[in-house]
């Protein structure tokens, strides 16, 4: 009776400690790389993810009762194809924060993809010489020899594979195992919800969009980092992909140019409610005050963003998909295609979406339609090759490239703008105020410098399009500026800055995230020959407008006759369409949300 229920015992709670005691080297050695790879990829300043510990535990748990299912045998080959790809998982994450300052992300997995033999060459003399050990790195190979040499001693020594417990001392360490199990399990769970409602997104944009919400999952660790980087590469590529074959479809039936030059100007994070154009207190746009004193420059009074992130609103600036439609954005031709297949030089100059390692996922998410081989091939002409630290640098890249300019020209610019981290978006040198310049006594004092921080870099960004202009202004140019969204900067005094990602949006967010500014300007070959052009844009500057309709408006200012064209979606035709519903985040009625914060 005794020797059964011991045998019971031994069989039935035995199993939660099995696989600990078939895999304990496996263990041990698992939870110490998880650790250095949690305490040296955390950035100066940052914290340590603080479910690390017990998830960690979960994870390698996981793991270990997988590889206790199968034969000793086939367990033993199992663990080492573990350790070959955790630790090399590990080394190049480390190695990408020593190097890069970012662990493993999906543009870093695109670059990969994109690189050649002689590349990889030189990587991996890189990564194998002595520089390659700083950081996290030295002690991942450090932990790894450590491995080797117990692996050594382990296999001379003819120790067994597995640990032989009595059973009473299993019966206890069965119960301790599953009470530690069950504890960890509870502390990890919110975190591993969070983990795969991110993995299970249908697209990079709704992999962003989560990200951005509270309580979002925390990747702590590479192989966590490496899944989420393959995923977010293969949504993409199927929206890739679609964009791909669509290529052969885009027709252009017709071009009657209006002029020589069409030049997009797309401004980052600029609320509307901040430029002096817009009545702002302060003089903010001073140079674009004076052009539209003069005639040359129109503003648009009531045009907002369709979304508060920049990824969102790029696809559909770029797409002829408007919120609304039934299909998807990449089920459309993009604007750029079209104006070069008409025969445009197509030229972009972006100070954000240029593919390197050290991108965040909203970055990829916005650029990676924009960067592919093929399609960037079918939009642009010419491209800029690097990052400017002040947007000034995409003025030197374009004067060092109009020795490429044809005889009909569409030129992008995407300006770095007034993305945060603000004080790093106007030089020191050519700042105006500073936190005592704002009487506003309920902001704080480092608020109202912050203020004063965001303000600057919107007449830097005045003396940036001013600029622009002034390349164009001897030509039959006409010159589109928009931002991508607005921005909260301790608006109304409520004590945020930058966005709010919530789900439902209210008459303060609609005003300051998604109100932007909106300009079109005509040189003055351009109005002579194009007088009705310059009626219909006066007629539609106070009409109500969704930045997502953007490439209706620009086909038809270059002269274009495509399929993708919707008259009722370009405010400069006879046909448009002011009362279609202008919905934020393709949910929220904007108009409706305003009219309810104003009614008595």
């Amino acid at each position: 009776m005794k020797n059964n229920l011991c045998q019971t015992l031994y069989k039935l709670p035995g199993l939660f400690f099995d696989p600990i005691r078939k895999n304990g080297a496996f263990c041990v050695f698992m939870y110490a790389l998880g650790a250095i790879c949690a305490c040296t990829t955390v950035s100066k300043g940052g914290k340590i993810y603080e479910g690390t510990w017990t998830e960690l535990a979960v994870d390698i748990y996981l793991v270990a009762a997988v590889l206790a299912l199968f034969p000793n045998g086939v367990r033993r080959w199992l663990r080492r194809v573990c350790y070959v790809a955790a630790y090399g998982v590990a080394l190049t994450d480390a190695y990408c924060f020593t190097k890069f300052g970012s662990t493993i992300n999906p543009t870093m997995l695109l670059l990969l993809g994109e690189t050649n033999a002689n590349e990889a060459g030189d990587f991996l003399s890189t990564f194998l010489s002595f520089d390659a050990l700083e950081g996290g790195t030295g002690w991942i190979v450090a932990l790894l020899a450590l491995h080797i040499i117990w692996s050594f001693i382990h296999h001379r020594l003819h120790l067994p594979q597995a640990i032989t417990v009595p059973c009473g001392v299993r019966v206890v360490c069965s119960i301790a195992c599953l009470a530690l199990m069950i504890w960890c399990v509870s502390e990890a769970w919110d975190n591993k919800k969070a983990t795969w409602q991110l993995l299970s997104a249908s697209s990079p944009g709704q992999a962003e969009f989560i990200l951005t919400q509270p309580g979002h999952a925390q990747l702590y660790q590479p192989s966590w980092r490496l899944a989420f980087a393959v995923q977010a590469n293969r949504l993409a590529a199927t929206q890739l992909q679609t964009l791909i074959d669509g290529l052969e479809r885009v027709s252009v039936d017709s071009c009657q140019p209006r002029g020589t030059d069409v030049v997009l100007i797309i401004g980052e994070s600029y609320n509307r409610n901040h430029a002096s154009l817009y009545g702002y207190n302060k003089l903010t746009t001073p140079r674009q005050q004076r052009r539209a004193a003069r005639g040359e420059l129109i503003p648009f009074t009531d045009v907002v963003a369709p979304w508060n992130l920049t990824s969102f609103v790029f696809k559909l600036l770029f797409s002829f998909h408007v919120n609304g439609d039934n299909d998807e954005w990449s089920d459309h031709a993009l604007f750029p295609e079209v104006f070069r297949k008409a025969g445009y030089h197509v030229t972009f100059l972006t100070n954000q979406f240029l593919p390197r390692a050290r991108e965040a996922v909203y970055d990829f998410s916005g650029g990676f339609f924009l960067n592919n081989p093929t399609l960037s091939q079918a939009m642009f002409d010419t491209r800029n090759t690097k990052l400017h630290v002040f947007d000034k640098g995409l003025l030197d890249d374009f004067d060092t490239l109009k020795n490429v300019r044809d005889t009909l020209n569409l030129v992008i610019f995407h300006l770095k703008g007034q993305h945060v981290n603000y004080s790093s978006k106007c030089p020191k040198s050519r700042m105006t105020w500073n936190a005592d310049d704002y009487d506003r006594p309920k902001l704080r004092r480092k608020e109202r410098r912050t203020l004063a921080y965001y303000d600057n870099s919107l007449v830097y960004n005045d003396s940036i399009v001013d600029q622009i202009i002034r390349r164009f202004e001897r030509q039959e140019a006409v010159v589109i500026y928009l931002s991508d969204h607005g921005e909260q900067v301790y608006d109304d005094d409520v004590h945020f800055i930058c966005r709010n990602h919530a789900d439902k949006i209210n008459a303060h967010m609609a005003h300051n995230e998604y109100e932007i500014p909106f300009w079109i300007y005509m040189s003055p070959s351009y109005r002579v020959a194009n007088p009705d052009v310059v009626k219909r844009v006066k007629r539609a500057a106070d009409k109500p407008f969704m930045s997502d309709a953007l490439p209706h408006m620009l086909v038809y200012l270059g002269g274009i006759g495509t399929d993708e064209y919707r008259s009722a979606l370009n405010p400069l035709s006879d046909d448009y369409d002011a009362g279609r519903k202008r919905l934020l985040k393709n949910t929220t009625d904007y108009d409706e949300v305003i009219r309810k914060n104003v009614q008595p």
